[in-house]
Formats: C-alpha cells, structure tokens, sequence
C-alpha cells in the first residue's frame, strides 16, 4: 500500500496540487489523504471507504482509476490472504469486545420462557364467550322454534278433521 500511497504523492506533487488543496476539493479530511499516501490502511475501519478513497483521489489526479484499483485490490488481496486464522479470530474478539452493548427495541428479542402469565386473555376469553353466546341463542331458538312447530302441526291436524264439515 506505501507504494500506491507514494504514487499518488508523486502524481499529487507532479501536478502543483497542495494536500490541503486535494482535501478541500475531494471534501475529505487532510488526515485521510495523509494516511492514503503514507500507505497508513490501519488508519481507515472500512474498506470499502478506501477503496472509494482511492477510486476518488486517483480520478481527481488524473490517473486511471481502473489501473490504480486494480493494485489496490491485489495488495489486498495478498494482505489479507497472510493473515492467520488466529489473528482473524483475535481481531473478531476484540471488536466485539469493544462494541457497545446496544439494545434496540426493533431489533432486539428477548429470550423468554413460556408462562401463563405472559396470555393475553382477553384476547382469548373475549371470542370464546362470544361463541358460547351465539350457541346458548340458537339452542334456545331452535329449542322454542321447535315447541311451536309442534303446536302448528297440532293445531293443523285439528283443523284438518273439521275441513269437511265446510260449507
């Protein structure tokens, strides 16, 4: 990284460009440039931001961006691919070890144990007793329906041995 980091000096200094110059126009930090070209990449958390760090810079000085990427990436690549295992799993620990504990209410879901206190019985009972209503309202009506329908078939049979004594 020190030599895309010294290239990009170089160009920079080439073209009469001052760092605070290059900074105040790419809308970065003075730091930020300083640490692209020392070759400094402990100095940026993601990336991704210096990958675009590099893409951008590389276009302003008017080199090929392609090209400049394209050495970015097989340091990278042969940088991350001496990384052991054990430094890998070290590095993880510590970052969650400094992560803050934050809870969000919208992404956070607590482990619980079912309990019965934990139902909603309202939601529950509600619904159930409104069943149990309909059901006690159509036994009673069929339960009286019935009664008069026995009646009416009295009463018609009734009628019925009078019917031929009309005039």
């Amino acid at each position: 990284m020190k030599e895309i980091g010294s290239y990009l000096r170089k160009t920079r200094v080439d073209n009469g460009v001052s760092l605070d110059e290059a900074a105040g126009d790419l809308s970065i930090s003075k730091e930020d440039l300083e640490n692209l070209e020392e070759g400094n990449i402990r100095a940026f958390k993601d990336v991704y931001i210096l990958k675009d760090l590099v893409k951008n810079y590389s276009k302003y000085l008017g080199l090929n961006p392609d090209k400049v990427l394209d050495e970015f990436n097989d340091f990278m690549f042969e940088h991350t691919s001496k990384i052991s295992l054990d430094e890998i799993k070290a590095a993880r620990k510590q970052s969650d070890e400094d992560k803050p504990k934050v809870i969000s209410p919208y992404s956070y879901t607590p482990k619980k144990k079912f309990s019965i206190k934990d139902i909603n019985w309202k939601k529950i009972l509600i619904p159930v007793g409104i069943i149990i209503l309909i059901l006690i309202i159509f036994s009673l009506f069929r339960y009286f329906n019935r009664d008069s329908e026995e009646i009416t078939e009295e009463l018609m049979g009734r009628i019925s041995d009078y019917s031929e004594y009309t005039y």
